[in-house]
């Protein structure tokens, strides 16, 4: 939390820089779909997933992203658990599935609604619990009974018939857990995907039960103080917000007022990871632009940086750690002191600040104190143990009455209701989105572009190293391969109207028909002509939180 968010963001705060929303880059759309359905009330523990009966991995990419989830995977298959997995890859989690359905990118609400009606039409719906603890069923019912398993099969692009089979799994099987992952956000019905995913535990009668309902909410375990950690209230009035999406944009904008003249970029290597990359590209390269960054490594966007300054690693720092996916907090110190010149980024805001004259005591914070400034010393989840005091040897797991969280058990939705939304006043006020809805995106291009993470990196994170030298491949089914006469193994060019960039083809069965996949998050020396897959990627947005819509990339293949 230190190295995140915490001295940086006090001293931006001070000095009255425009305010950046981050989270529609990534994970922010899944957040918003999740609050406003439970609100900030925690989902199932993922050590609670070894419990299940039935498991569904909906667009969670597990193997390279979520790993510590395939152990509660494994563990509840060796008892007899079926595990099915829902993504447009045969994804290694795929293989060990005992059903796949490879649903088209932007098609996970109406999969979603479809399972609602089947388990209406065989009797699953726990109607008892749906009265209860559950708003807006019938205007969802409403929506869904529009895509019964016949139609949805051919949006969706899988067999009705496997609609039907997962169904009917999930009625029969208890405890049945759903385990989602970001990659359903990443498209302009992304909010609408994990809504309508949201629901079906709901729908099911899942909750109240440890190892049912929805692996998400993890951040809401924790008794956070963000507010009192990077001190909003230094904030000036009528700063304004910029989407991180739109930076590249607003870099060009010559009518922005007052006119983006400084970027200071650390945590981040946004070059290789934004969308529309060459627009990216163009707005950093503006000669009258002052840039700063701070990184480990000399990224692709550190190279436009004015002055950079060196951090130092997580080794040579302390930390506390709210577990990501997880429930458990850890405290960590340096295991060696930070090496050269480099320093840990509290301590260089710190100095930031004292360059700048602030005197308040808030810049002279210790990291002991900004642990402390994180987390409420008082709410029973910390029992009784200051941050700053967490012991290095455990991991402190947030409980509620002594026991992991279960919803519906001891601990409730925290909506306006108090119940399950299904549709939502919140979400319709923010976003005019009160129920999940189905837009399909029209391209002139005929191949959607996926572009999931890699095992080798964890995102860019990890790409100067020489075991990510080479070019990442482009997978496609056989059957588009053969509509365009490509051989496995050629040099491909990929294009759209935003960019182009080469890959080597690798045709493969493991990626549906009408769909393309490369990993993200290769650097620029892995391509000829300065560009990656990021290149390829919009800046439309998506139906909730402003968020980035990467899948829903469409391009063509040609032989190069």
């Amino acid at each position: 939390m230190l190295a995140g968010d915490s001295m940086s963001l006090r001293f931006f705060h001070r000095i009255g820089a425009s305010l950046l929303s981050r989270s529609p880059l990534c994970g922010g759309i899944r957040g918003a779909a999740y609050a406003g359905t439970f609100g900030a009330t925690p989902g199932t523990p993922l050590q609670q997933v070894s419990l299940a009966k039935l498991i569904i991995v909906w667009g969670n990419n597990a193997t390279s992203c979520n790993l510590h989830l395939m152990r509660q995977i494994n563990a509840a298959k060796r008892n007899g658990a079926k595990l099915v997995v829902i993504d447009p890859r045969r994804v290694k989690a795929a293989e060990q599935a005992h059903l796949h359905l490879p649903v088209r990118p932007g098609t996970d609400v109406v999969l979603a609604w479809a399972i609602a009606v089947e388990l209406e039409r065989i009797g699953g719906l726990d109607h008892a619990f749906i009265e209860k603890h559950v708003l807006g069923f019938d205007a969802y019912m409403n929506a869904a009974r529009a895509y019964p398993a016949p139609r949805a099969a051919e949006i969706c692009g899988v067999a009705a018939d496997d609609i039907r089979t997962l169904a009917q799994w999930y009625h029969d099987a208890a405890p049945a857990v759903i385990a989602w992952g970001n990659g359903l956000e990443r498209n302009q019905n992304g909010g609408s995907g994990l809504r309508a995913i949201a629901a079906l535990p709901a729908l099911a009668g899942k909750f109240g039960v440890a190892g049912g309902g929805l692996v998400g909410g993890a951040s809401h375990a924790f008794p956070k103080t963000l507010d009192r950690l990077t001190r909003v209230d230094f904030v000036p009035p009528q700063t304004r917000t910029i989407n991180i999406i739109d930076v590249g944009k607003l870099l060009l904008d010559a009518n922005l007022d007052p006119p983006l003249k400084a970027l200071f970029i650390y945590n981040h290597n946004p070059l290789i990871v934004h969308p529309d990359q060459n627009r990216l590209k163009r707005g950093l390269a503006r000669e009258d632009l002052f840039v700063v960054g701070i990184d480990v490594a000399m990224t692709d966007s550190m190279a436009y940086a004015d002055v950079v300054l060196p951090a130092c690693t997580h080794f040579e720092h302390a930390d506390i750690y709210p577990a990501y996916g997880q429930q458990f907090l850890q405290r960590a110190e340096p295991v060696i002191p930070p090496v050269g010149e480099s320093l840990p980024n509290t301590e260089i805001f710190r100095r930031l600040a004292a360059k700048f004259g602030f005197s308040d005591a808030a810049f002279r914070e210790s990291d002991a104190e900004l642990m402390d400034d994180a987390l409420n010393p008082d709410d029973p989840r910390m029992q009784g143990i200051r941050a700053s005091q967490v012991p290095l040897d455990r991991a402190l797991r947030m409980e509620y009455s002594g026991e992991e969280p279960v919803l519906f058990q001891n601990v409730s939705p925290r909506t306006p209701s108090g119940k399950v939304e299904l549709e939502s006043t919140t979400l319709d006020a923010r976003y005019g989105a009160a129920l999940p809805a189905y837009r399909p995106l029209a391209s002139p291009y005929p191949l959607t572009l996926i572009t999931p993470a890699s095992d080798k990196r964890i995102t860019s994170t990890f790409g100067g190293l020489a075991v990510n030298d080479g070019t990442p491949a482009l997978e496609m089914n056989p059957a588009d391969a053969a509509e365009r006469g490509l051989a496995n193994g050629s040099l491909v060019k990929v294009w759209n109207d935003l960019g182009e960039v080469y890959l080597p083809l690798r045709i493969t069965a493991a990626v549906r028909s009408g769909v393309v996949s490369s990993e993200k998050g290769a650097w620029l020396r892995t391509s000829r002509n300065g560009q990656t897959v990021s290149a390829l990627a919009p800046t439309h947005k998506a139906d909730l939180a402003d968020g980035a819509c990467y899948n829903d990339s469409r391009v063509e293949v040609a032989a190069q």
